[in-house]
């Protein structure tokens, strides 16, 4: 029988006897609430992405507690959440920031991600990662979700509902028969849910979404903590960030196919896939002409010609900066290119990041943009995130590998 089949569970669940403040999935209890704005707000078709979380309501006499957030609407938890299902790694990214990664039980292409990830947790003192083994999660099935028996499926029920094989019902059951839905993934460009997806969809930036997944689990202090940290790097680069005439142009591209059909990515975009490099405000190097996720190839690259190329995929283990950068330069056309010629190609991590990855993305993009200001970029070929002198840092690694271990 297939993950996806359909099967009746009659008989009442561990779940059954929950109650989940009178909201359940799907039409008008689904309608965001209002909330004061974030940083990263973006106006958008519903309302603003702030208008998608809401304070966390008080908690109840009887020690349950509701968090709000689009598009699940008000959630009610029993107690905080031990084994956690999520789907993309923005959301494993937060449960690991909160001190919860050994409970995730699933997150999509887990090998893959763990050998990512681990190139920056190298860093964190006294942090350890590993999510190899995981289930895989992409093309989950409900049949899967009920052996797991998940304290919080930590995705966005949207999102699953766009596999195709789901239904509506299907969602509603999983909710009321395990565990909530707590999540939260076409923010990430702030695409449009699914046309059979019941209610309004907003659109939370990266951290006011981290700070109600904080809430599920009881975590505000932690949040607090990171969040402090990242309002620190915030206020370095914005004071320190050249005028606009003077900052580069520049692009993203993927490292697998730099002859063939490249994917190009902007820097500015709405959506927490920007949340890294859209506070730096590079200029396009395309200059609006070239949608992001767009193919193009390097002749169009070298029509673009921006100063500064950087490479999604370039931290991964697999990835050798040092190859690529010389397939270009022995390339006619690529050769052509300023990035290339003055040596400023340059390695990303991952655009699905959580707050773990988007203190090191940060970082790492404001010294590859702007040398001068905050400090250079070291040569990278291959391997962990490079070590940067104590002086140079952006951010304490000892102080958010602290905050992970629950001893700050």
């Amino acid at each position: 029988m297939s993950d996806g089949d359909t099967i009746p569970h009659e008989t009442p669940t561990r779940r059954d006897y929950l109650k989940y403040g009178g909201a359940v999935i799907g039409g008008a209890a689904f309608a965001g609430c209002t909330a004061d704005s974030g940083s990263e707000s973006t106006p958008t078709a519903t309302g603003t992405d702030s208008d998608a979380v809401t304070s966390a309501d008080d908690e109840a006499t009887d020690g349950t507690y509701t968090v709000t957030m689009s598009p699940m609407g008000e959630v009610e938890f029993e107690s905080p959440p031990e084994t956690v299902f999520t789907r993309l790694t923005h959301h494993a990214d937060m449960a690991f920031a909160l001190g919860r990664g050994d409970g995730i039980n699933a997150m999509h292409a887990p090998d893959y991600y763990d050998q990512l990830w681990n190139q920056f947790v190298e860093r964190l003192p006294g942090v350890s990662l590993d999510w190899t083994g995981l289930y895989s999660s992409w093309e989950v099935g409900k049949e899967k979700l009920y052996e797991l028996d998940s304290d919080v499926h930590l995705a966005d029920p949207a999102s699953v509902l766009a596999l195709g094989s789901w239904s509506m019902a299907d969602i509603e059951e999983i909710e009321q028969n395990i565990s909530p839905w707590f999540g939260n993934s076409f923010s990430a460009g702030q695409q449009t849910p699914p046309d059979n997806w019941e209610g309004d969809y907003e659109y939370p930036s990266l951290w006011e979404q981290f700070e109600k997944v904080a809430e599920v689990f009881q975590e505000k202090e932690r949040y607090e903590a990171l969040a402090e940290i990242r309002a620190e790097m915030l206020t370095t680069i914005e004071a320190d960030l050249p005028s606009e005439s003077e900052r580069p142009t520049a692009v993203m591209v993927g490292s697998a196919d730099i002859e063939g059909d490249i994917y190009a990515y902007t820097l500015s975009n709405p959506g927490f896939l920007t949340a890294h490099t859209r506070p730096l405000k590079p200029r396009d190097a395309f200059e609006g002409s070239v949608e992001s996720g767009s193919v193009i190839d390097l002749e169009m690259l070298l029509e673009a010609d921006p100063d500064v190329m950087l490479f999604l995929g370039g931290m991964l283990p697999t990835t050798d900066m040092g190859e690529l950068r010389a397939t270009l330069e022995s390339n006619a056309v690529g050769a052509e290119i300023t990035a290339v010629e003055n040596g400023r190609t340059h390695p990303q991590g991952a655009r699905y990041q959580g707050p773990i990855l988007n203190l090191f993305q940060l970082e790492m993009t404001a010294k590859q943009l702007y040398p001068e200001q905050f400090g250079e970029w070291p040569s990278y070929d291959n391997g962990p995130y490079p070590e940067i002198p104590e002086d140079e840092q952006l951010f304490d690694r000892q102080r958010v590998a602290d905050i992970i271990n629950g001893a700050f």
